[in-house]
Parts: structure tokens; C-alpha cells; sequence
């Protein structure tokens, strides 16, 4: 028995063989890795793309909403800002009139 070494053109032919198979398959490999494996990718990416845009606008929803909330508080407290300010006025008159 003895030792046979795949690589050494003196014992195989597999060498030969090997990059015949490459350079005749090479363009369907191509091919096939573009029509295929980058379509699939390609369509899967586009189709997040498309899912992140719903929720991008979700988001921009939500963030409307919460800014009309915080909009509508906000109001609330000036309204409030100002009724302690009338009382706040009316009770420092009654005050230097009654000469508190």
C-alpha cells in the first residue's frame, strides 16, 4: 500500500479535473448565486425595508399623539397657572384693603 496525495499531479488527476469543473461551471455558478441566493436576499431585505416603514410611520403616529397629549397638558397648566394667579391677585388686594 502506499500514500496517495490528491493534490500531486503525479498521483491524481483530480487537479486537472477540479479546474476544468471550475472554469466550465464558473458562469453558471454566477448565475445561479445572482438569480437565485441575491434575488432571495435582495427580496427579503425589500420586504423589512418595507415592514420597518410601517412601523417608522407607527412610530410617527404614536409620536403625534403623544405630542398632542402633551400639548393638551400643557394648556391644562397655563389654565391653572392663571387661576392662581387671578386668586393669588384678588386674595393680595383683599389683603391691603383689609390692611393684613
Amino acid at each position: 500500500w502506499g500514500v496517495v496525495e490528491v493534490e500531486n499531479p503525479e498521483h491524481s488527476d483530480f487537479g486537472k479535473l477540479r479546474n476544468m469543473l471550475i472554469r466550465t461551471h464558473m458562469q453558471d455558478l454566477k448565475e445561479v448565486t445572482r438569480d437565485v441566493h441575491y434575488e432571495n436576499f435582495r427580496s427579503q431585505k425589500l420586504s423589512y425595508g418595507t415592514n420597518v416603514s410601517a412601523n417608522e410611520s407607527q412610530g410617527t403616529e404614536d409620536t403625534d399623539k403623544i405630542i398632542r397629549e402633551k400639548d393638551e397638558e400643557l394648556k391644562r397648566m397655563q389654565k391653572m397657572v392663571e387661576q392662581l394667579t387671578k386668586t393669588t391677585t384678588i386674595v393680595s388686594s383683599h389683603s391691603k384693603t383689609v390692611g393684613l
